[in-house]
């Protein structure tokens, strides 16, 4: 199952009639050569914009060949007016670049004067309100522009993504958790649907699923994929037929949308008619690229969408969650290195995190709604979490966030997560970020976001960023350098 959107990057060059068209004809297919030598996929379209008529020949080519995100490629000067038209016109993500002057030997006839060509074709663009991406140097010589085309793709597949997203939750969001309590207006405004859904109608697909001929085999997955850490293989038909509910609403209710993620109530009333915690089944759907949120948080879900997408990975939701006591970084300080203390924290969740970024799992019991639903019994309503320490490696936390008043701000920061021993219980991990103390009191704490954080496991920051940037996000931020200050920290400290 692939819930992530396939690119199809299509290369138009575009020439401003008293330049050679010949020029971004050359400089075009030599772009397209070094694509093809770097691996990296892209059409080549044959029509080239000159005059508004070119316009339209482009849009019937692009439709021709299927192509769903764009690079218009200045190889001279351009015509800003037909090259910024097309990109309102074509109504998907488009990327704006140019050509940089090749040779010292030919600037006479061969001068393209694209670096000038970019900026009159910048202003047309805020003119039609087209939000393209423009690489942060978007000059350059063949190779240079393939490798701004390969930083493109992914913020591209995030945006395609998002176009056909369909958000399901299930439950009202928490009152205990009132920062998943944010508006869905702004979902609308990205142009991803929502569909928000009862409790009651969680638990009557539940019900419907349990005599499908998929829960056996579903619990076959489970088995296998658990192996050694199969604690409680009695549980396994149950969650197996919560997998196959799931799935089955999924595809029933995409509707005009082609990718879905979940938002989920999952506690406490959850476990005493489910008879079970959901997290190794949301942990799970993530291993298929269907992320799902705890405690229905829709914009957690949103976030941890754009991730997928941008990786192409299994990704997680975790809890900003709790420090690293001093004694255990002096143990561990060959790992720990150059990171203060207050560079570290504890990223938690219950057991959701996909095995495949686990270094470590097996099915276990979710301890803290043992405290409140069952005490000192056994664990038996409680039981379903996948336990086990996050693999270490790349990190990058990332959240998309409405505020009350329904205006979008994000974050990002790139990290790695060390190999200590948490010593504690959950999907956990000992979470490396430098500068994380100040970024977490100047961002985090002061502008007000939850305490989920969508999480990457890859350096993905320079993506993620861009594709705010692309959805318009005017409030970004990321983790400053010691000695570069936020806005109201105490440079005195």
């Amino acid at each position: 199952m692939r819930n992530i959107a396939e690119v199809k990057t299509g290369v138009i060059a575009v020439s401003r009639d008293c330049f050679p068209i010949e020029l971004a004809q050359k400089r075009r297919d030599k772009v397209v050569e070094k694509c093809s030598k770097k691996q990296i996929p892209v059409t080549k379209l044959e029509t080239v914009i000159e005059h508004e008529d070119d316009v339209l020949k482009a849009l019937d080519e692009i439709k021709a060949k299927d192509v769903n995100a764009l690079v218009i490629y200045l190889g001279n000067f351009g015509p800003e007016g037909p090259l910024t038209m097309l990109a309102q016109k074509f109504g998907g993500p488009v990327m704006l670049c140019a050509a940089a002057e090749e040779t010292k030997d030919d600037l006479l006839d061969g001068r393209g004067d694209a670096y000038c060509g970019m900026l009159n074709a910048s202003y047309n663009l805020n003119l039609r309100k087209v939000n393209a991406h423009i690489p942060e140097y978007p000059v350059g010589i063949a190779p240079e522009i393939a490798d701004m085309i390969k930083d493109f793709i992914p913020v591209a597949r995030v945006i395609i993504g998002l176009k056909n997203l369909k958000l399901f939750s299930f439950g009202p969001r928490p009152q205990d958790f009132l920062v998943c309590n944010a508006p869905i207006k702004p979902l609308f405004d990205l142009g991803v649907e929502i569909m928000e859904n009862s409790e009651l109608d969680l638990y009557d697909i539940f019900l419907k699923a349990k005599d499908d001929p998929a829960v056996e085999t579903v619990e076959k997955e489970m088995a296998a994929e658990l192996g050694a850490g199969n604690t409680y293989p009695e549980l396994l038909k149950k969650l197996a037929q919560y997998e196959v509910a799931l799935i089955k609403f999924y595809e029933d209710n995409l509707g005009a949308s082609e990718f879905g993620v979940f938002a989920n109530k999952c506690w406490p009333a959850f476990e005493s008619y489910f008879g079970f915690v959901p997290c190794f089944v949301n942990s799970r759907l993530a291993s298929k690229g269907i992320p799902v949120a705890c405690e229905v948080d829709i914009y957690g879900a949103l976030s941890e969408y754009i991730a997928a997408a941008a990786t192409e990975l299994p990704v997680t939701l975790l809890d900003l969650n709790n420090s690293v006591p001093y004694d255990m970084v002096e143990v561990a300080k060959a790992v720990v290195k150059n990171y203060k203390p207050s560079d570290l924290f504890m990223g938690f969740h219950c057991g959701n995190t996909p095995s495949s970024c686990l270094k470590t799992f097996s099915l276990q019991y979710q301890r803290i709604m043992k405290r409140i639903l069952e005490g000192d019994g056994e664990p038996d309503i409680t039981r379903g979490t996948l336990e086990g320490r996050i693999r270490p490696g790349e990190l990058t936390i990332l959240r998309l966030q409405s505020t009350a008043d329904a205006q979008l701000k994000a974050y990002v920061a790139e990290g790695e997560i060390l190999d200590i021993d948490p010593k504690s219980f959950g999907g956990i991990g000992v979470v490396a970020i430098p500068e994380m103390g100040r970024f977490y009191r100047h961002v985090l704490l002061a502008k007000h976001f939850p305490h989920h954080t969508a999480v990457a496991f890859r350096y993905v920051g320079k993506t993620v960023f861009n594709i705010f940037k692309m959805l318009g996000i005017e409030d970004i931020s990321f983790n400053l350098p010691k000695g570069v200050y936020y806005e109201g920290e105490n440079p005195f400290l």
